[in-house]
């Protein structure tokens, strides 16, 4: 099963030469997906360095342990918000580094069967963690007209919010709307076919994913957090993917910055350079934000 998935971790090298600036030092994978970003990490730093890797998805998490193979990695099948209290547990007064990459890995987009995918028909699940009660199945087939508006709108920044909403609510009730087949062929005639590269029904997923999995809520407490996570010293890498979260990201870490605590190591966020964009598509959205820490 393993081998099926491919993982090109996004902007690798640059993160690395920002990140790791202690060869033995302990870092964070704040998603640690495939572990691609990881296994690059380990490649560079020495035979006393740490990485605590954080998922809340089981089935890539054991995946990434698989595929990174080496004992410097400590998993944990958990919220990356949660890397403060480990650490506090492991008995370590902070991390030297911690990436947090908001995309989503490979794996959870090319599996039809994880819900993610509006190329590939599937069950309508979009859930990272399993155990997650709340499915994009059930936010499609049992919210209310207003809140499916409001995260069409907040999430998906999508203009034709109560359009889409009202053929969801419709279509429903003729019969519940279980696969990602069946929405995104409802998204794709409110906007009366294809056009473009990009499917109709795409802003539609994204809010769907955001909403079920409470992404900006958790990207909030994970920076809210970055003072109980990294040391003097140390920094903080993110790559966004969207405008929502990167503005949340920008707007946080410039109000970092203002303190004195911290300063903004690139006061623009970084692209991925031109050619990993011509190898993997994926790159072409990423923005990459580093910060360091420096007093307590």
């Amino acid at each position: 099963m393993n081998e099926k998935w491919t993982h090109i971790p996004i902007m690798a090298p640059q993160i690395a030469d920002l990140l790791l600036t202690n060869p033995q030092g302990v870092y964070v994978d704040g998603t640690l997906g495939l572990g691609g970003h990881t296994k690059f990490f380990l490649s560079r730093l020495g035979p006393q360095a740490r990485i605590l890797g954080f998922d809340k998805d089981e089935e890539a998490l054991q995946m990434a342990v698989e595929r990174v193979a080496d004992a410097r990695l400590l998993p944990f099948c958990e919220s990356y918000t949660l890397a403060p209290q480990e650490l506090h547990r492991l008995g370590l007064s902070g991390a030297d580094g911690a990436l947090f990459d908001l995309g989503l890995s490979s794996y959870q987009l090319d599996n039809p069967a994880r819900g993610f995918s509006i190329l590939h028909d599937g069950p309508l699940d979009m859930r990272f963690d399993r155990k997650n009660p709340l499915s994009a199945d059930v936010i499609v087939n049992t919210w209310p007209l207003a809140e499916l508006e409001r995260i069409l709108k907040d999430y998906g920044e999508e203009r034709n919010y109560t359009k889409i909403a009202l053929a969801i609510m419709q279509a429903r009730r003729q019969e519940p709307i279980h696969t990602t087949g069946r929405l995104a062929q409802i998204v794709q005639d409110v906007y009366g076919g294809k056009r473009g590269k990009t499917h109709p029904a795409t802003q539609t997923f994204q809010a769907l994913r955001i909403a079920c999995n409470q992404e900006l809520e958790t990207v909030q407490t994970a920076l809210n957090g970055l003072a109980d996570l990294i040391k003097p010293g140390g920094r903080a890498a993110l790559l966004t993917f969207h405008s929502l979260e990167d503005r949340l990201v920008k707007n946080h870490l410039k109000e970092l910055s203002k303190s004195g605590a911290w300063r903004l190591v690139n006061k623009h966020a970084l692209a991925a350079p031109y050619e990993e964009v011509r190898q993997n598509r994926r790159a072409r959205s990423a923005k990459l934000r580093v910060i360091e820490r420096i007093t307590l």
